[in-house]
């Protein structure tokens, strides 16, 4: 049964480890599936305005808004950069609403700015023959805003609405329902093996050992340790008065009787071999009480 805990255990935590294995995966392929679209964006500007040897600077990210900040200053046709933003955002399936605005490196003045939603279909475009004059500037993109609401970038199923739920949101809740689930079967293969004893009578916990007394013999991690007869007796005498003093006459007798060939000094020998056999579990012990006899140590 323990065996079988374990084997369900590892397989949820195995489960719990791909699950955001791959949430953590999708989640990086989507960033640089959303940096390469906008380094080319960024390009195709340059190349616009007849500049094909700066560089588009990497891309920073706040939040939901993606910085592209350019090596050179550029000119640029409003009209013009509505197209090549709009074409590549469709060719690259970057989101199905966006706002791009165009600010001045020096002053932080937003000089151009618009905003595109497939959703709701209201495109906002202003000033499209307005020619801006060369200088440097940057452009600030917030994907995925529709109707106040962040809107998923990816396709999502169709049991989920997209105005309430997204792929990260997913993760983070999937995440917590599968680590609950983990706790939960960890603490019931605890309980379950705290609690053997209940279920056979013949099962007596010891710490992290049961005492199998029909058996005669100690279970600990899958593995057994088999005890002679006078062992067992000896061990299940010490646990019936655990934690109190037996006396040296009171054991001969209850576990040797009238068996005169035995003697006090054979009494510590099968003590010192228990002790060895209860070692692995160093909660478990078995007290010499000076001159008066042993006594099993252990919580109860």
């Amino acid at each position: 049964m323990r065996l079988r805990h374990s084997r369900i255990t590892l397989y949820i935590f195995l489960c719990l480890v791909l699950f955001l294995s791959r949430g953590y995966a999708q989640d990086t392929y989507d960033g640089k599936h959303i940096e390469v679209s906008l380094r080319m964006i960024g390009h195709q500007i340059l190349l616009s305005s007849n500049d094909s040897t700066s560089r588009v600077l990497p891309i920073i990210k706040n939040n939901d808004q993606y910085r592209i900040e350019f090596e050179s200053e550029f000119a640029f046709n409003p009209e013009e950069l509505v197209s090549i933003v709009d074409t590549f955002v469709s060719k690259t399936n970057l989101a199905n609403s966006y706002i791009v605005e165009v600010e001045k490196c020096d002053t932080g003045e937003i000089v151009y700015s618009f905003k595109m939603d497939d959703l709701e279909q209201s495109d906002i475009i202003p000033c499209k023959a307005r020619m801006q004059p060369k200088s440097c500037y940057t452009l600030l993109f917030t994907l995925g805003q529709t109707s106040g609401t962040n809107a998923a970038l990816l396709p999502m199923p169709t049991d989920f609405p997209q105005d309430s739920i997204t792929r990260s949101s997913l993760v983070f809740y999937g995440s917590i329902v599968a680590l609950l689930v983990l706790i939960g079967v960890v603490f019931y293969w605890l309980w379950k093996r705290k609690n053997a004893s209940t279920n056979d009578p013949n099962l007596i916990s010891l710490g992290e050992y049961h005492f199998d007394k029909r058996n005669t013999e100690l279970l600990i991690n899958h593995k057994k340790i088999e005890l002679t007869g006078k062992e067992a007796d000896l061990l299940l005498l010490l646990y019936n008065m655990v934690n109190t003093t037996v006396e040296r006459e009171v054991i001969l007798n209850k576990v040797w009787g009238d068996q005169g060939d035995y003697v006090g000094r054979t009494l510590d020998v099968f003590i010192s071999k228990l002790r060895k056999k209860l070692e692995a579990d160093s909660s478990v012990k078995i007290a010499n009480i000076r001159g008066v006899g042993y006594k099993l140590v252990m919580d109860v």
